[in-house]
């Protein structure tokens, strides 16, 4: 088995290096279609804007039409929310006050663990 192995005895060693396969070539031909989905600009329209020169700028918005647009950007926004219900905000609720009870544990245990190994290393004074 190994003997069919070396090289020369292969059928891919056979071919013409002109029929091989050449990854560059396959990246290349890919990168040559034109986006289906969108997203990149395609050369056709950076043609026309590089044409057309600078795009034309939109008329200025007073502070206040700012401000509001914001808001309004800001309460579309939330509708967006998938906001939860009484009974899993009270879940989710207690799920983290038991989270945080056992880390305060934890950590106070450690302190106190931790301040006795010192004052007994380093003697206690009183």
């Amino acid at each position: 088995m190994a003997e069919r192995n070396r090289r020369g005895d292969d059928a891919a060693d056979d071919r013409p290096e002109d029929e091989s396969i050449d990854e560059t070539s396959v990246e290349d031909e890919v990168d040559d279609e034109p986006a289906a989905q969108g997203g990149t600009a395609t050369r056709s329209k950076a043609k026309a804007e590089s044409s057309e020169g600078r795009p034309k700028a939109k008329a200025g918005v007073g502070f206040f039409g700012r401000i509001i647009r914001f808001v309004r950007e800001v309460v579309a926004e939330l509708r967006k929310v998938i906001w939860p219900t009484r009974k899993e905000l009270l879940t989710y609720t207690a799920v983290v006050v038991v989270f945080i009870a056992v880390m305060l544990t934890i950590v106070a245990g450690l302190d106190f663990v931790f301040a006795k190994g010192v004052l007994w290393v380093f003697g206690n004074p009183s």
